[in-house]
């Protein structure tokens, strides 16, 4: 059954001061919120490989940030923005990074009204010489009033959009820092295990990591995997209606592996599953269903909103990641990918994810619902040892993590 979820009642007091606006000078110097049991303390982030479980899985999501944001004049002087979604042709993201003077993308266009039709050039001063070599130009396909326009892009030379990208894109950072992206946002915004590009915002929980942090996890008998979802634009949008069943959630591609669910099913029974991040969770809550419709429907599919509420399932999840693992084994292929627009919030019934490593998130967001769903109405007391010990908060601020509580399945 879907949730009746007012969203008002998920909100708390975040002062502006409290958002953190720039990342500390070292990623693991933060703090961590250890919440286990019930019980509420601080630790340090350094700490982290010491509190976790031996004999667990811990799951990073490896995708990469682009730089997404292009700025275009038209012949008018009028300057215009496009943020880059998602590939349309080619549609996949590998193929699309490395085509040559030309592709289609999915879009926000900024200052949209000053641009209905006809081809804008890439904006730059005379200095940018590499840019102004490229000689970008945007044309638009198609164009609806919020989402979903779709723009062609065109350039000279021999450059791939990956390099066209890297020369003229921004990083796009969450607007809710209220600056505009500087050059430490490059390195910064981004964790240190990003391989595979195609995000438009950093999976944030990950941004704490260094190599010292890691290599502790490895000694501590933890076995680390990868996943990769690209983070959409949809990880910006608030949620605007009264009730959450109102909010449409935007849909988002992942890649796993099947080295990860030979390594899941492998992995000892003590052993718990770890999700570095809302977006690892949201992944791996997502593969339990791609397992369900092979073993139902013989195909993987895509995964609902609201497909764990409309129908109860007594699927394990030891039965659905091993179908994944057949299917894959029976077509020779080396991973699945899916599409997923599942949404985690009070009542969901967790499959598979144990322990969560997360940030701070905003009031009423579909991530602290997630949270909610995570530890029930502990949030509160989670959110309030946050806010009375000087944690910093959102993309850039300190971490924490969760264990589930007893009674949330």
């Amino acid at each position: 059954m879907r949730p009746k979820i007012k969203i008002s009642d998920y909100s708390y007091i975040l002062p502006e001061e409290r958002i953190a606006k720039y990342p500390l000078e070292c990623r693991d110097a933060s703090k961590l919120l250890l919440y286990k049991d019930g019980m509420v303390k601080e630790e340090r982030f350094t700490s982290l490989p010491s509190l976790l479980p031996k004999g667990s899985l811990m799951v990073f999501n490896e995708t990469k940030v682009v730089p997404a944001r292009l700025f275009f004049r038209k012949s008018t002087g009028a300057k215009i923005e496009i943020f880059c979604l998602e590939p349309v042709e080619p549609k996949d993201y590998q193929l699309a990074f490395a085509s040559t003077r030309t592709c289609k993308w999915n879009v926000v266009i900024g200052n949209a009204k000053r641009w209905r039709e006809g081809e804008i050039e890439f904006f730059c001063d005379q200095s940018h010489t590499e840019a102004k070599k490229l000689n970008l130009r945007a044309s638009i396909v198609t164009k609806e009033e919020n989402n979903g326009s779709v723009v062609s892009f065109t350039w000279d030379g021999g450059a791939t959009f990956s390099e066209v990208l890297e020369i003229c894109g921004r990083i796009p950072i969450p607007p809710y820092l209220k600056r505009d992206t500087e050059t430490l946002d490059i390195e910064r915004y981004q964790t240190l295990y990003a391989r595979i590009k195609g995000s438009v915002a950093a999976p944030t929980a990950g941004l704490h990591f260094t190599d010292r942090v890691l290599q502790e996890i490895d000694k501590s008998g933890i076995t680390r995997d990868t996943v990769c979802l690209h983070v959409g634009a949809g990880t910006f949008v608030p949620v605007k209606s009264e009730y959450i069943e109102g909010h449409k959630m935007h849909t988002e591609p992942f890649t796993v592996t099947k080295g990860f669910i030979a390594n899941y099913l492998n992995r000892p029974k003590e052993g718990k599953l770890i999700a570095v991040g809302t977006t690892s969770m949201r992944t791996l809550e997502s593969l339990y269903y791609i397992g369900v419709h092979i073993i139902r429907n013989g195909q993987p599919g895509a995964v609902e909103q609201w497909e764990p509420y409309d129908a109860d399932c007594d699927i394990s999840s030891e039965e659905a990641m091993r179908a994944i693992y057949n299917y894959l084994e029976d077509r020779n292929m080396d991973a699945i990918t899916a599409r997923t627009a599942i949404i985690i919030a009070p009542s969901y019934k967790f499959r598979m994810v144990d322990i969560l490593v997360t940030n701070f998130h905003q009031p009423q967001s579909t991530l602290l619902l997630l949270i909610s769903a995570f530890v029930g109405d502990d949030w509160r007391e989670i959110y309030r040892f946050a806010m009375d010990n000087g944690f910093r908060f959102l993309s850039y601020g300190d971490s924490s993590l969760l264990y589930r509580r007893d009674g949330v399945k």
